[in-house]
């Protein structure tokens, strides 16, 4: 074997071709691509075996920084064409928003304001604005988008708003329009299950412009949707939406500006890779008198004392959720699922309280129904699934426990914590457990109990599922490097970005003398898949 690969490797290192210019790599001291894979495949004497086996090696470091590098150039050079492109240029006029921060009934955050100077300042700007928010559960994201929103309906421009589930377009919905109606802007719903004469009604209004706030599922980017004037787009929960549905709503109007939203904290090296092409916002701040949710872990011999902490919220006119992972159970299955615990609950536990049961094959109708109930408080115990994981806020609700905690995964759990503690009382939310706890599952739960901060359970999340996993392959978008790995290279990844995009501000075409190998290797590696066709 390693007089083949030494064959190998003298036959071919010559024709290998040095593609990124020293000026990049001399400063970061990397080694250049023919020294760098001569020594992965024939290590010199002094290379360590352990930094060899972790891919720690200057050598391995060169070629994760080559991975990334030509990742982010096409990132890069993406961006820019989005920089290019003629957009709308709106003026801020605080007409609306003025008067919407008057009706709220408390301040903006220190992070919210931030987050909204950002996004005027896109919006302003004479092209299309590519901006990802990302905040907490409950830290505000609704509110900023629908500020940003009223900017774009004082400039006469009609809004898109894209949520992943008709609970949740609803839900905005209300939110929205409650504002909106005593601001005099018509705003419209529109979903998959809207039928007959309300659907037609929505779409003309859509189409004559009288609608000036549109919200809805996919539904939105439809053909039968035609906009008379869209002049932003707000996607929310991204990762639920594929990049193809960001390219859809723009085709819906000519070039308007895409705010992109998710409560799904992205560890920052992940967010580079995945949103590079988008310009970053965090808002990093709770509203004031949300009180932290006070979580611990309860093994099942603690049951009793458990029900006892629901009883007493219910005393004291507070109301709970009780989460299950499963619907029905299998036989071979421990789990007790969510609808034969709602009756055990109901007859042999709390037979004095109202309980009720919301799980994910329930229609859409039943569904609203429960939650409903729950939200006008005749509903004390909400026994549900994970149906309830994505936006429903319920600030009367105190304390969740998640049954067989260990089973679900770390950001689902954070998810489904932050329903509770929405309101000024003080919340907790108890992870129930049968003990019987796989090393993951231990971490899973002890990272639960130590913080709330939903970028730190974020990263462990990342670590212990690794980044295929975490963002559920199917969507993920995750491109496949070889030997750079986000978490372990994050450094390397930051340098790489700021090599990348160092370079195109010296040379945006890729036209310089030198620079021509380097355009056609981003092409051959990632032009398909990051639609580069027009630096071709």
């Amino acid at each position: 074997m390693r007089r083949v690969m030494k064959e190998v490797v003298d036959g071919f290192l010559g024709s290998l071709q040095e593609l990124i210019p020293t000026s990049i790599l001399g400063p970061l001291l990397l080694p250049g691509l023919r020294q760098s894979v001569r020594d992965l495949h024939l290590p010199p004497p002094e290379a360590g075996l352990d930094e060899l086996n972790q891919g720690r090696t200057p050598a391995h470091q060169a070629i994760a920084f080559d991975e990334f590098f030509f990742w982010e150039l096409g990132l890069a050079l993406k961006k820019r064409g989005v920089a290019l492109e003629e957009g709308i240029a709106f003026q801020v006029t605080h007409r609306y928003t003025k008067q919407l921060a008057r009706l709220l009934p408390f301040e903006l955050t220190g992070a919210q304001r931030r987050v909204l100077s950002e996004i005027k300042e896109d919006m302003m700007a004479p092209h299309p604005m590519h901006r990802l928010v990302q905040g907490d559960v409950g830290s505000g994201k609704t509110l900023v988008a629908l500020m940003a929103a009223l900017v774009a309906v004082e400039n006469g421009y009609q809004v898109a708003i894209m949520a992943p589930t008709e609970i949740l377009a609803e839900q905005h919905w209300h939110t929205v329009h409650r504002f909106c109606s005593e601001l005099g802007i018509e705003t419209v719903l529109i979903t998959a299950g809207m039928k007959g004469k309300a659907k037609t009604e929505a779409l003309a209004h859509v189409a004559a412009g009288s609608a000036q706030i549109v919200i809805g599922t996919h539904a939105v980017i439809q053909d039968k949707v035609e906009f008379a004037r869209l002049g932003l787009g707000v996607i929310d929960e991204q990762h639920r939406f594929g990049v193809l549905q960001r390219g859809i709503l723009r085709k819906k109007g000519a070039n308007p500006d895409i705010l992109v939203m998710t409560a799904t904290p992205i560890p920052r090296t992940l967010a580079m890779t995945l949103f590079g092409d988008l310009s970053l916002s965090v808002i990093d701040e709770l509203p004031p008198g949300r009180m932290p949710v006070e979580t611990r872990i309860a093994f099942e011999s603690r049951r009793p004392q458990v029900y006892a902490t629901i009883r007493d919220e219910v005393r004291q006119g507070r109301q709970a959720y009780v989460i299950y992972p499963l619907v029905e159970e299998t036989e071979k299955s421990e789990l007790k699922a969510a609808s034969q615990m709602a009756e055990h609950l109901s007859r042999d536990v709390f037979p004095d309280l109202r309980i009720g049961l919301l799980h994910g094959r329930m229609a859409p109708d039943e569904k609203e129904t429960v939650m409903g109930s729950f939200k006008a408080r005749k509903v004390d115990i909400l026994v549900s699934t994970t149906v309830i994981e994505v936006g429903i806020d319920v600030p009367n609700a105190t304390v969740m426990v998640i049954e067989h905690a260990e089973r679900f995964g770390l950001s689902q759990l954070h998810q489904l914590r932050g329903r509770v503690g929405r309101g000024s009382a003080r919340s907790h939310c108890i992870l129930l457990t049968t003990g019987k706890l796989s090393e993951d599952g231990q971490r899973r739960l002890k990272v639960m109990e130590s913080t709330s901060d939903g970028f730190r359970i974020a990263e462990v999340d990342l670590e212990i599922r690794g980044p295929g996993d975490f963002l559920g392959i199917r969507q993920s978008g995750m491109p496949d490097f070889r030997v750079a790995n986000i978490l372990r290279d994050g450094s390397i990844l930051e340098q790489a970005r700021q090599a990348a995009f160092g370079l195109l501000e010296q040379d945006p075409e890729l036209s310089a003398a030198g620079h021509a190998p380097l355009r056609e290797e981003l092409l051959r590696r990632w032009g398909q898949r990051l639609e580069l066709a027009m630096i071709g």
